[in-house]
């Protein structure tokens, strides 16, 4: 732990706040749906331990809550981007050609678009859901899979082992399953980390443009949204939620670090 504090503070962030989302159902004070008008805007008390909203709901609730949504969709998300996107990115390293040239083409069209607005467009098609923002969200992390894939899968692809594997028989299924993902696990790992921060904000900011996680359901970005009016008469709703998006960024954040610190042999001297 002295060696990588950085993993082990950032696995702690991860693992209390996705422990926070997993029990909401049993843990939450009161229904995050449930309003009470002569409780509005209250500050913090032993009643409402973060104060309540407009509505008279209670802000631990509706944080709890979106957490649940804020990390199933950004996990859903990510899930998704790698087994499209890491698919792409080995078959075009392993197959060569024109599969590779076509796919890498193709990628390169979607860097060309910026995250939101391509997360926007890809939601204008679909239309705002949480279904739809994490399809959205795995359209924009394709092609960083892809590329994230493909450079180490070209080196593995003529080394020395992969050689031995084909000159005893072993089929293409059996290397790619033996040899080059498990090679590849740590560049997944700490990619698939990072790009989980990066998830939060971008589902956030898409529920916070109302084109997320629609209402009733608990959403930080479209807490943070609603509570941005009310400032002057309560701060409270848009402090908590908007730290508990910083709180859940900057742990999946540092995890990956913490990872990339670990797993990559050029940068364990620098501990």
């Amino acid at each position: 732990m002295r060696r990588n504090p950085l993993l082990w503070l950032g696995a702690a962030m991860v693992a209390i706040q996705a422990l926070a989302a997993l029990i909401a159902p049993w843990a939450v004070p009161y229904d995050p749906n449930a309003q009470d008008i002569l409780s509005r805007f209250s500050a913090p008390d032993a009643a409402h331990w973060l104060g309540t909203d407009n509505f008279g709901r209670d802000t631990l609730s509706r944080a709890l809550y979106g957490y649940r949504t804020l990390f199933t969709i950004s996990a859903a998300s990510v899930v998704l981007a790698l087994a499209v996107g890491g698919s792409i990115g080995i078959m075009a390293a392993w197959r060569g050609g024109w599969f590779d040239r076509v796919a890498m083409r193709l990628m390169d069209v979607l860097f060309a678009f910026p995250i939101i607005l391509l997360a926007i467009g890809v939601i204008a098609v679909l239309g705002p859901s949480a279904l739809s923002t994490a399809v959205a969200i795995a359209v924009v992390y394709t092609p960083i899979f892809a590329r994230t894939l493909r450079a180490p899968a070209l080196l593995l692809k003529d080394s020395e082992y992969v050689a031995a594997a084909r000159s005893i028989g072993a089929t293409d299924r059996r290397i790619l399953r033996q040899h080059l993902l498990p090679n590849l696990s740590p560049v997944i790992l700490v990619q698939a980390s990072l790009l989980l921060s990066t998830a939060i904000l971008v589902e956030a900011s898409l529920s916070f443009l109302g084109l997320g996680t629609q209402p009733p359901t608990a959403s930080l970005g479209r807490m943070l949204a609603e509570s941005r009016n009310f400032l002057n008469l309560s701060p409270w709703p848009a402090v908590f939620s908007g730290a508990a998006i910083l709180f859940a960024a900057l742990g999946f954040n540092l995890l990956g670090d913490g990872l990339q610190d670990r797993l990559d042999p050029r940068l364990r001297g620098r501990q």
